[in-house]
Order: structure tokens, then sequence, then C-alpha cells
């Protein structure tokens, strides 16, 4: 009766092994560490840059304690920050421009582990320190740019379609097209509509012209704040990974920020100027036909603007955008002809078929290519066009550091934002009050479940005992699982361990009450025993669906903290029922289940009501 059979032993015991395994890797730490990772394609990689590393730090008197090499980046960890630091100084100098070296911390697991996969789970920033950011997306500023895109491709389906037009200028949020004659704007408002579902086009007639006004529909309009939003999530995301972050957290807060979590980050600077930085690209052509003069004077001309190129020269730019940073698939910092620091940039196909047809209709004219940042713009270089460009291959090189060249690289290659964003709040949490939140943490849990095993092992004896080890079972899964599934522990999620445990015993006392219960009704141990089992295991399903309902709704519902702690629940949960039902049940087979004759369990004292005699 209490007997299990072998598979199902064999299922508890190799459940604590998995468990045991994948929860070793926590205990273990973490070290401070560099990693270095290429810039460029051509740049040096895998034994060849570890031996150029070792060789380095060999030169300048610093020791190591190992070095890994995943894909194309090495990481080289060391004793303590202050020679992490120096390493880093060190390699950022001797290496250059073609390699991003950032400080990072990686454990300390024992390489059998490592290659099994048994690795710690992440600390979040609570625990570990780093940096918190909030970022805000100017909406505005992706309406605008979106409105800039249509006007291009506007222009462009109108010559493709031999329409005429007489000018299309930008009025507000609107695009306001000219047309000399009705049969033209009627024709071009027929083609537009089919080319562009999400505008709305209307008529209006002037002394001079005849108009087609465009406005982006409203529910389109939602969509593209929308993207924009997930866009520079995506954008953010490429550029952390560029810093070597371990397991980031960003995330939508809202319907026009993002917070970005950057775990075990020591350089703040480099991350907030990376983050903060918005550069894109664009190419526009030089408006040689007007006067500069009367320009610098105060009366720009219409469609144009004025810029200072950086070698301190007046220049008229035309407004009109023929290409920008969206069509670029790769930018890697070099040098040009000249040797001087460059960006060299590839295009997409799209991109590259533009800007064939740019070059081969203005030869001879002058081109200027523009970094814009925080809507400010900037011309880097206005070169002359010699000939047709064709390859999509653009070299950008104009009184640029090396510095500057590599940034510049990693923004473009990382992706265009959207729309521009601006930090509105910055937190930082330094290592030595996460150690602090990790302490207080794990003596919270600790004290809470050493007052727990003390009172169910002195009121159920026995019983109880076992009631222990299956709760150190269900937080030994729980951390294993939180392991395998490398997931973020936050102080919420502590939490939700601590809460975890608390709830899991109870579904041991409603085992041992029901064991009891049958006890005081004269049923022999072994039926109360399996009795109490099966008849507990209903209630102790139905109350944990309800917190697992729960649970799942704030994983749903919830953002940032309120989710790490439903995750934890959650998991907690699952991992409470099968050791309270599944390995106490185990336990207790084990200990009485061969007795045939069992007389008395220790269970604590059962009370048995008084029965009174009748006269």
């Amino acid at each position: 009766m209490n007997r299990y059979p072998v598979w199902k032993n064999l299922i508890v015991v190799i459940s604590l092994l998995i468990g045991l395994l994948y929860t070793l890797p926590n205990f273990f730490g973490e070290s401070p560490a560099i990693q270095i990772s290429p810039l460029r394609i051509t740049a040096e990689t895998g034994t060849t840059l570890l031996q150029k590393i070792e060789e380095t730090l060999k030169k300048h008197g610093i020791d190591t304690n190992g070095a890994i090499v995943e894909g194309n980046s090495i990481k080289v960890r060391f004793t303590d920050t202050d020679i992490q630091i120096k390493a880093r100084d060190i390699l950022q100098s001797e290496l250059g421009a073609d390699y991003i070296v950032a400080l990072n911390l990686i454990p300390n697991s024992p390489q059998w582990l490592t290659s099994i996969g048994a690795l710690p789970m992440y600390l979040g920033l609570d625990l570990r320190g780093g940096v918190h950011f909030m970022l805000e997306v100017d909406m505005n500023g992706a309406l605008s740019k979106s409105l800039d895109r249509y006007s291009a491709d506007i222009r462009s389906n109108l010559r493709e379609l031999r329409i005429p037009s007489a000018g299309l200028d930008r009025d507000n949020s609107q695009l306001v097209i000219k047309f000399r004659d009705e049969q033209s704007r009627s024709k071009a408002e027929t083609e537009l509509k089919k080319l562009y579902a999400d505008l709305e086009l209307r008529t209006q007639d002037t002394d001079r012209d005849f108009r087609l006004l465009a406005t982006v529909k409203p529910d389109a309009h939602t969509r593209m704040q929308s993207a924009a939003l997930q866009q520079n999530i995506t954008t953010l995301r490429n550029r952390i990974n560029e810093l070597g972050v371990a397991e980031p957290i960003i995330q939508q807060a809202g319907s026009d920020r993002v917070i970005v979590q950057l775990p075990g980050v020591q350089d703040t600077a480099k991350a907030k100027d990376i983050l903060g930085r918005t550069a894109t690209l664009e190419i526009r052509m030089v408006d040689d036909e007007s006067d500069l003069e009367t320009a610098l004077q105060g009366q720009v001309p219409f469609g144009a603007e004025l810029f200072t190129e950086r070698g301190g020269n007046p220049l008229l730019v035309k407004k009109q955008v023929l290409l920008t940073g969206d069509r670029i698939t790769d930018a890697q910092p070099g040098f040009d002809s000249d040797n001087q620091p460059a960006v060299h940039v590839t295009l997409d196909s799209n991109g590259a078929r533009i800007f064939k047809q740019l070059t081969r209709a203005n030869v001879g004219k002058r081109m200027a290519i523009l970094l814009v940042e925080k809507n400010h713009s900037e011309v880097i270089t206005a070169p002359v066009i010699r000939e047709e460009i064709g390859g999509g291959r653009v070299q950008i090189s104009g009184r640029m550091s090396s510095t500057e060249a590599r940034d510049v690289a990693l923004l473009l290659r990382a992706g265009a934002l959207a729309a521009p964003m601006e930090i509105i709040e910055e937190r930082t949490v330094g290592p030595s009050l996460g150690a602090d939140n990790i302490s207080r943490g794990f003596n919270s849990t600790l004290f809470g479940f050493l007052a727990v095993a003390l009172f169910i092992m002195l009121y159920y004896q026995a019983f109880g005992v076992i009631s222990v080890l299956a709760l150190s079972a269900n937080l030994l899964l729980l951390i294993s699982l939180l392991s395998i599934l490398q997931a973020t522990l936050t102080l919420p999620g502590m939490a939700a361990i601590a809460l975890t445990l608390g709830m899991a015993i109870d579904a041991n006392i409603l085992i041992n009450e029901r064991i009891r219960e049958e006890l005081r009704s004269g049923v022999s141990p072994h039926i109360a025993i399996n009795a109490g089992y099966e008849r507990a295991f209903g209630t102790i399903l139905d109350s944990n669906i309800t917190t697992l309902i729960a649970g799942i709704a704030l994983f749903a519902f919830g953002s940032g903290p309120v989710k790490g702690f439903a995750v934890v629940l959650c998991l907690g949960i699952l991992t409470s029922v099968f050791s309270a039902v599944t390995i106490s049940r185990a336990m207790v087979n084990l200990i009485y289940g061969n007795q045939r004759k069992l007389e008395k369990i220790s269970i604590g004292a059962v009370w048995k009501p008084k029965t009174s005699k009748r006269s």
C-alpha cells in the first residue's frame, strides 16, 4: 500500500540529483573580468587575440585568473576590481580602436559544471549593482521622421509614374503636394491611395495651384508610435550587446518610455553615452545655386538650411533627405586613402540602388553627409560626386578622431533609433549595496526556514522532519529551475522564495493533519498514511491552482519587479506540489513502507475525543 514502484523512486532521485547539480553554480560567486570584442570583421579573434592579450598583460606585470573564449569575444578574469580597471585601460590603449574593451563579471563555476550547461542565476540590479535608466521617446520626432520618409517616397513615386507636380512641402503634421492642373492631381490621388493605405488624402484648391493634403490616419499613427517604441527597444538591445553586458533588462514602461537596467556595469559613463546618443545619417544635396552671402545675412532660401562644415566653412544644404541611416546594414571604423579615421558604411539593396541613382544623376555636384544626433544635424563631409557609385559601400570621413569613428560606427551598426530618446531618470546601485541586499535577503529566507522547520519538527516529530526535508528539496528544485531558465533574481524574487517556503509547508500540514484525523478514527497507521496523502491531494491541488492563476495574472499584466516576483512564485508552486506530495511520500514509504505490522507512527500527539458513557 505504502510503496512506490521503482520508476517513481527513480524520478525522485533523478530530480534531486539534477536539482543539486544545477543549484551548485550559485555558490561559487563571480570574479571581476574584462570582455574584449572585435569591432571590425577583419580584426583578429580567437586564440590569436587571446595570445596577444596574455602577452600584453604579462608585459605590464598583470596577473590573471584565466581566460575564456566565447565566439568572437574573450573574457579575462582577475582577482579584484583595481587590477580589472588597470588591465582595461592598458588593453584599450594597446589594442586600439579595433576592439571594445568592457568591464564585466563572470561566474567562478568549475569547468565541468559549465560544460553541462549548469550556470548560476543572473542577479538583478538591486542585488548585483549597476545602473538604471528610464528613457523617454520623442513621439513627435517619430512622426516627423515618418513624414520625411513619406515625402521622399512620394516624390520618387510621382517621378516613376510621370505625374508632374509643382512641389511637395511639409506643413506641421501634413504633407502638401502641389499640382498645376486638376487632372494631374486626380491621377496622383488615385495612385497614391493604392500605394499608401496609411495616408488620408484630401484636396484643396487655391488661386495658384491644386493641392493634395496627406496626413497619417489615427490608427496608423498609433501603430507608428508602437513600432517606433519597439524599434528603439531593439536598437538599445543591440547597442547594449556591443557593450558586453550580461542579461540586461530592457522593457517598455507605458506608451512612450523604456526602462534599461544594466546589472554589473561599472563603466556607467560609457553606457550612458551610448544609450543617450541617437546618431543616424542623412544624405542631402548641397544647394550651390542659391546665394551663400545672402543666407549668411539671415535670408536662407526656401527649402534649404544653413550649416557649418567641420572645417568652419558655411554651407547651404537642401532640406530634401535623399537617403537615411535606415538603409544601413553594416558600419565599421577604419581609415581613408589619406590614412585619416573614417567610417565604412554598407547599404542594403534598396539603399544601394537609391545611392547609385543619386550619384549618377548628380555627377559634378556636391553631396552633403550629415550626422543627426538628438535633433542636431552636423555636416561631416560634403564631397563632389566624381562618378556613379555602385555596390552599396560609402565612406564617411571628415576631421573625426579614431574614438569618434568607432562610436559612430557602433551606433550606425546597432541600428538607428526610430525616434529620439532622452534619459529622464538615472540611478546607480553600488556593488556593496547589492551585496548587502543579498545578505539581507538570504538571512530573511534562512531565518524564516529555520523557524518553520523548528516548529514543524517539534509539532509533528518524525513526520515533521520528513516535511522539513521535503521543504529543503522544494528550495533546491526551485533554485535549480531558476538557474536552468537563466532567470534574473531580484529582491522581489527573493521575497517570492520566502513566500513559497511559507506556502509550501501548508501542503505538508494538510497531509499530516489528515493522517492524524484518520488515526483518530481508529484505522491502522498504514491505511491512515495512504488515506492522508490521497484525500489531502485534492485540497492541495485546488489551493495551489488558485494561487497559480493569480501568479499568471501578475506575470501577464505586471512589469519589472512584479514579473520577477510572479515567475518565482509560479515556479515555486509547481515545485512545492511535487515536493510535498511526491518527495515526502517517497520518504514516508522508505521509512514505514516495509513494516508489515505497523502499530504506531511518529506524528505527534493524536488526541482522540472522549466518548460519554450512557446510563
